[in-house]
């Protein structure tokens, strides 16, 4: 694998350097000229979004002429930090840098290459550029007399510009950039737009978070031997074969999000949860959703249900058994409470213990994420879904990159584009490029009556199938398994939601986010969680009394629902029951591209 940037420094030839400047302008020219073709094409459509980041930044302009105090105190303490880092510069000038006053030691791991210390001048501007972040964010921060959206909104604003305006996402004032320029002889450069071409496609830039030829489904991930033995319109069942000779009676059934591909749960044998969960002697079977296209324009929210409980009905004929254990990850886990609160104004009791990862139930406070899903922005979205019938997975991954933009697009912009580097081979950063789409009424509905109107935490607010559902009613064991850094399902909202149900609730807090919380192989234990008998009211509290365990969550869940599966029996083969084998896992839908 390529990569410029770590070449060892050798003497600069000044023929080729001008050689492959010059390139790497010619091909910069192809790029601007297709950009303009782009912004050209998509004129129409940028005027007919919504303008709600324009509105709220208005207002909050507006607002700092109406408070004075705040914008002098801002003012002075950048002032302050300015002369003190002038008065570093000049000290380190003149040779008196033990008589210079100190000045804050860069933390930030953007800043962590030793050229950004080695030279004065970049110091100067790395300094400059932290003071003046502190300083717009103060500002930004100024929100008395705005609503909390436009707050919210203005600040998220403000936030993306000051990551975007980094000194170290430019060529010219990144001393990185400027060592491996003289050690390549400018062949980053070209290498850089090569790839920057490369990932403009159809009028957007696309930025590559990995190779994705490095990764085969069923070779490299998604390797869990299994079948698939249920098939319908919206969803494939794998069921994965044993490596026990007996088995816990009830299976377990995963109900993934359908926003990405199920085999977050299945990335390689080292962290799979799926293969650990089957070592543990359970009878696993994974629902596998379809990428829709336009054809599946009108599929709403219920007919995710259906599709969920035809897939028990398929585990009771693959199995014998009425009876099972379910887990919802996320959008997964939402569609779960849902489905088990349908089940029981049905009578319907087969199920015998749910688990919920970062899954939001109630929608109050939404986090991040919330700065996207005004009535405004709602609309807009569906007016653009409605001429193709789905939402572009691409199109939502990139919202969430934004919320984190440093990690997730300025990092991989500046290795690929800047020092010319080839994306390295990462299986979840693959997973995460390989998105679904998202039907236009089903994510409508979604966005409308979780999001917006919070309804799923009300009684009787939701009709799925004809049947009012009320969260209150489920009396179901479940343990909900959360995340202390997740920007995606915050942690006390989802906690708030884990209060709503009726039965035993165990609530488990997890490190790290809403992904590497969840991945966290019990051989590895890379990240410990919390545990607390009582669900106390309020989040906090819980977390105050809470017990700090150095273990991988997946141990403390295989305990908990070891006790919903007490008694053994043989070891279930895919295909020996009434379901017949369709293919091998991981299956066809999932091999569904964009």
């Amino acid at each position: 694998m390529q990569n410029l940037a770590q070449k060892p420094t050798h003497s600069t030839d000044p023929v080729l350097l001008q050689t492959n400047v010059t390139t790497a302008l010619l091909l910069w020219q192809q790029f601007i000229a297709r950009f303009l073709v782009a912004t050209s094409q998509n004129a129409q459509s940028a005027q007919q979004s919504d303008n709600s980041f324009n509105t709220a930044l208005t207002k909050w302009g507006i607002n700092l002429f109406l408070h004075p105090n705040a914008v002098m105190q801002a003012n002075m303490e950048l002032l302050q930090t300015q002369t003190k880092l002038w008065q570093h510069t000049t000290a380190r000038l003149f040779g008196f840098r033990h008589l210079s006053p100190e000045i804050p030691a860069i933390t930030d791991k953007r800043f962590k290459h030793p050229a950004w210390q080695e030279h004065q001048f970049t110091e100067v501007l790395l300094q400059s550029y932290l003071n003046l972040s502190t300083y717009w964010r103060t500002l930004a921060q100024t929100a008395n007399g705005l609503s909390e959206e436009d707050a919210k909104k203005a600040e998220f604003f403000i936030n993306s510009m000051i990551d975007a305006l980094a000194p170290n996402n430019y060529s010219h004032t990144n001393p990185q950039v400027w060592q491996t320029i003289l050690d390549t002889n400018g062949e980053n450069l070209v290498k850089g737009m090569r790839n920057l071409l490369d990932d403009f496609q159809d009028g957007q830039l696309r930025v590559r978070m990995t190779d994705m030829k490095a990764f085969e489904l069923g070779r490299d991930i998604a390797t869990t031997p299994g079948k698939v033995v249920f098939k319908n319109e919206l969803l494939e069942l794998l069921q994965y074969t044993p490596t026990t000779a007996k088995v816990h009676q009830r299976p377990v059934l995963i109900v993934p999000p359908w926003i990405n591909k199920y085999y977050i749960l299945d990335l390689r044998e080292k962290n799979s949860f799926v293969k650990w969960a089957v070592d543990q002697g359970n009878t696993v079977f994974m629902i596998s959703w379809v990428n829709p296209d336009s054809q599946h324009r009108d599929l709403n929210f219920e007919d995710y249900m259906q599709a969920a409980i035809a897939a028990m009905d398929a585990v009771e004929a693959a199995t014998g058994e009425r009876d099972l254990n379910l887990i919802g990850y996320c959008l997964g886990g939402t569609l779960t409470a849902a489905t088990l609160a349908h089940l029981k104004a049905k009578g319907d009791d087969r199920v015998k213990s749910a688990t919920f990862f970062t899954t939001l139930l109630d929608f109050a406070e939404p986090g991040e994420i919330g700065v996207f899903l005004s009535e405004q922005q709602v609309g807009s979205l569906e007016q653009r879904m409605d001429k193709n019938g789905y939402l572009d997975g691409k199109d939502m991954g990139t919202a969430f990159n934004m919320l984190r933009a440093n990690d997730l697009i300025w990092s991989f912009f500046v290795n690929l584009y800047l020092l010319g580097n080839d994306p390295m081979p990462f299986d979840l950063l693959y997973w995460n490029s390989d998105s679904t789409r998202m039907p236009a009424a089903m994510h409508s509905y979604y966005l409308r009556n979780m999001y917006l109107n919070n309804c799923l935490s009300q009684a009787n607010c939701l009709t799925l199938s004809g049947t009012p559902i009320d969260l209150r009613t489920i009396d179901t064991p479940a343990y909900f398994v959360s995340t202390h850094d997740d920007h995606i399902a915050p942690w006390r909202s989802t906690y708030t939601g884990a209060k709503l149900f009726a039965g035993p609730v165990r609530f488990v807090l997890g490190q790290s986010g809403h992904i590497a919380g969840i991945v966290n192989p019990a051989a590895a234990n890379k990240y410990g969680h919390w545990v607390n008998e009582t669900l106390d009211d309020n989040a906090d509290d819980w977390l105050f009394d809470a017990t700090k365990v150095d273990l991988s969550w997946w141990h403390d869940w295989n305990r908990w629902v070891a006790t919903f599966s007490s008694e053994e029996v043989d070891a279930r083969i895919p295909g020996a029951g009434k379901l017949e084998v369709l293919g091998d896992a991981p299956g066809t839908y999932v091999r569904q591209k964009i």
